[in-house]
């Protein structure tokens, strides 16, 4: 985790984007929260600078059921993943990760929360 100041929040993830082909491809992701700017929502940002804004809730009611809001999914994908997919105009992404990486960032994220309104 990196603290960009005492209350963003900025956490590295590994993802794997699920396609047709044979094989996955991993890709790395920055997970960021900043509650100073909006504190209900998380942004995952993708090599290039590709960027997902969406509701902190969603992310963390997806990793214990189903749940879609727009153009954004989240679920379990057996006991340790958790899959988010992304709707464009020109198709969907579709990425894995470790449960473990998006459930440490929520933490950091309410971490970060608490910090603030203790001031």
């Amino acid at each position: 985790m990196r603290a960009l100041d005492d209350r963003e929040v900025e956490d590295h993830a590994k993802g794997r984007i699920i396609s047709d082909a044979p094989l996955s491809r991993p890709v790395p992701v920055d997970l960021r929260y900043d509650p100073g700017f909006s504190p209900a929502t998380v942004r995952f940002v993708f090599p290039g600078d590709v960027e997902w804004s969406f509701p902190r809730g969603l992310l963390e009611t997806g990793l214990r059921a189903p749940t879609r809001r727009g153009d954004i999914g989240v679920w379990p994908c057996g006991r340790v993943q958790t899959v988010v997919e992304l709707h464009r105009d020109d198709g969907v992404t579709v990425v894995q990760f470790d449960t473990t990486a998006l459930t440490r960032f929520l933490n950091h994220t309410y971490a970060a929360g608490t910090s603030m309104s203790t001031r």
